[in-house]
């Protein structure tokens, strides 16, 4: 049965909510949105610290003489959608929007801050970590960089996010791989251009490039165990041509998606290699540039019943599933879980209702009603893992 801790600042919570939708940031662009949550968390005599990976804000609340510390971690950035909802609280940015979720991530941890600042029972501190740029990856990157854990050094660190397909206020806490990596590359290739009525003067690098597609498709089909997740998706394909000239350049770009290291360097070195040789058996060049944009988002197994049982107080056994496909979406609380060991849990956004509605869509809206559910757990994440 759900506790209900913090219903008492449900109201509290929706309305930062609204206010924080009606004015979406981008990445690294998050001022007026970290600007309130500072001064929300100074109102309750929470130490805060701003700045922190650029736009990134800190609190520190401790209790007791116990030393260990934990971090309790909610993104802030919004999408470049333009929304196209018509209820009040709709943005008021033009081809901007919250359309992950990340204003109700914001508000329902600043609802845990204000009830554990008020009424909390632990030992030990806690650190809410309000992260910028989380959709790019490179916000937890920022915060690393600029000494979050040197400066909070926390022993774990956890982090939600709603989910839509996903009953309202139910949990998935899963050990192991719960969200993929994200590479991205690029495949430039090098041919010679002709008139399209002389074939034979020329190498044609559309022909090398289509080969070059559809041999990668073998990479995740004949190249990697059945039971170990991949993707390979060229979503670019890019020439120098126009009617009647066959180009002298074609450009692939695109990016793959796996759930561990392992695939990550086994996808990277297939592509290379299928890329080159396809390339040097039609004399055309090749040049492979392979980038990691976000790593695999990997729940360690301790922590992950921690947050589990923190969870299934909340809302009961039966609400608390680990049995749950990760879909191949991505996520840079991956790079703080590299650093610390923790858990992603996954709070229902009702898979049915109003909040079913997938995310990054324009007519996406995170659902009131799992606000309290939130900050509960995170209530009851704390005061378990910091008994008094």
């Amino acid at each position: 049965m759900h506790q209900r801790i913090t219903d008492y600042l449900h109201t509290d919570m929706q309305s930062w909510r609204h206010q924080i939708h009606r004015w979406p940031e981008l990445g690294f662009e998050e001022t007026r949105t970290a600007n309130r949550v500072a001064e929300l968390l100074q109102s309750w005599d929470i130490e805060t610290h701003r700045n922190i990976g650029g736009t990134g804000v800190v609190g520190v609340l401790k209790r007791g003489t116990a030393q260990r510390m934990i971090g309790l971690r909610a993104d802030m950035d919004a999408l470049a959608i333009n929304e196209r909802n018509t209820f009040d609280h709709r943005s008021q940015v033009p081809g901007k929007m919250h359309a992950c979720g990340h204003d109700g991530h914001t508000a329902m941890l600043l609802g845990a801050a204000q009830h554990l600042s008020a009424h909390g029972r632990f030992d030990g501190t806690a650190v809410f970590i309000f992260q910028p740029a989380e959709e790019h990856g490179q916000g937890a990157k920022a915060m690393l960089a600029d000494g979050l854990f040197e400066r909070w050094p926390v022993s774990d660190v956890y982090a939600i996010h709603n989910f839509p397909s996903l009953p309202q206020g139910s949990f998935v806490v899963r050990s192991g791989p719960v969200m993929a990596s994200e590479d991205n590359f690029e495949i430039v290739i090098q041919g010679v251009g002709h008139h399209a009525a002389m074939p034979h003067r020329g190498v044609d690098p559309i022909v090398v490039a289509s080969q070059v597609v559809l041999g990668l498709q073998t990479i995740v089909s004949r190249a990697l165990d059945p039971s170990h997740g991949g993707v390979v998706s060229v979503t670019e394909f890019v020439t120098d041509g126009t009617v009647n000239v066959v180009p002298s350049t074609v450009t692939l770009r695109g990016d793959t998606r796996s759930f561990t290291p392992e695939v990550q360097i086994r996808i990277e070195s297939g592509m290379k290699r299928v890329a080159e040789g396809i390339c040097a058996a039609h004399g055309a060049g090749c040049e492979f540039r392979y980038r990691s944009v976000f790593d695999p988002t990997i729940n360690s197994p301790a922590e992950t019943e921690i947050a589990a049982k923190a969870a299934r107080a909340v809302v009961g056994a039966d609400q608390v599933t680990d049995v749950f496909q990760p879909p191949m979406t991505s996520e840079d609380f991956a790079f703080l879980l590299q650093a610390r060991p923790g858990c992603y849990v996954l709070l229902g956004n009702d898979g049915d209702g109003p909040g079913g509605c997938g995310l990054h869509n324009p007519e996406y809206d995170f659902n009131d009603a799992i606000l309290t559910t939130g900050a509960d757990f995170w209530v009851s994440l704390v005061e378990s893992v910091l008994a008094t």
